[in-house]
């Protein structure tokens, strides 16, 4: 729902590979969907039962909408979104930094600016974004598990907790929250943490795939494989259940390099800030 303008470190991109490779995606994002930094929930986007099925279909069929009146508030969160599901992540920030000046009252479309820009790798001016996307007096939690999503992805780990936190005041056990707070907990390292709050998350009516893969990813992180390969193909079909575990060994193979050029630890799918 949310998330752009520098590139973003190394492993950023491994955020959500179980999710777009064997999952979705990542839901994020969205997501998960789902650019590398996509996040669970809906901040802007909007669902109408005439839209096209096929992102590229959206693309044109949204583009003529918005063009035919950029004051368009669902017409232009429709655009950028499927622009973004077709990996035109800078051409979306761009037509929803068109629309919200044309927009300028509109909350929706700042959380959608917003997350464009995370999504291109823009975070601190995306974090600027969020902000401006609701009032003290009307908190929402989607953004602001949104803006700990970024503000993980500046390494401003202890930041972003405060916000996930206030999100929970809200939404008490919100999964998608306690998810993001999990992978949170993943690039600090602390792995037994992130575990905790992964099971939290995953034990949550409401909790999806990409819940359950984050924690998967945590625990093989920690050596325990064979327990990892059981959560990530739990109640699925042979072939698709095939295809997750060896998306999470390909991944968990990744955190060896890591490991050895020095890199953070990659994280298995993408924070929500959606």
């Amino acid at each position: 729902m949310l998330r752009q303008l520098l590139p973003p470190p190394r492993f950023a991109r491994l955020i959500a590979f179980i999710g777009s490779s064997a999952v979705v995606a990542l839901g994020l994002c969205s997501c998960q969907t789902s650019g590398p930094s996509d996040i669970t929930g809906s901040l802007g986007d909007q669902t109408e039962s005439s839209r096209p099925a096929e992102p590229r279909r959206e693309v044109g069929f949204y583009r003529d909408r918005f063009r035919a009146n950029p004051k368009d508030v669902d017409a232009a969160l429709e655009y950028g979104k499927a622009l973004r599901a077709t990996g035109q992540r800078a051409q979306a920030v761009a037509v929803l930094e068109q629309a919200t000046i044309a927009n300028p009252g509109s909350k929706a479309l700042l959380a959608g600016y917003g997350r464009a820009l995370a999504d291109n790798g823009n975070f601190q001016q995306a974090f600027d974004v969020l902000g401006r996307a609701h009032s003290p007096e009307d908190p929402d939690w989607r953004i602001l598990s949104a803006q700990g999503a970024v503000l993980d992805q500046l390494g401003r780990y202890e930041e972003a907790r405060q916000y996930y936190a206030s999100a929970l005041n809200i939404v008490p056990d919100e999964p998608t929250v306690l998810s993001n707070l999990g992978l949170s907990y993943v690039l600090s390292k602390d792995l037994p943490k992130a575990e905790e709050t992964l099971r939290r998350a995953h034990g949550q009516a409401g909790a999806d795939q990409r819940i359950r893969t984050n924690l998967a990813f945590v625990v093989g992180l920690q050596g325990r494989v064979a327990d990892a390969e059981g959560l990530v193909k739990a109640d699925l079909p042979p072939e698709e259940a095939a295809a997750r575990v060896a998306a999470l060994k390909q991944l968990l193979s990744r955190k060896e390099h890591a490991h050895a050029d020095g890199d953070k630890i990659p994280v298995a799918a993408a924070a929500h800030a959606d």
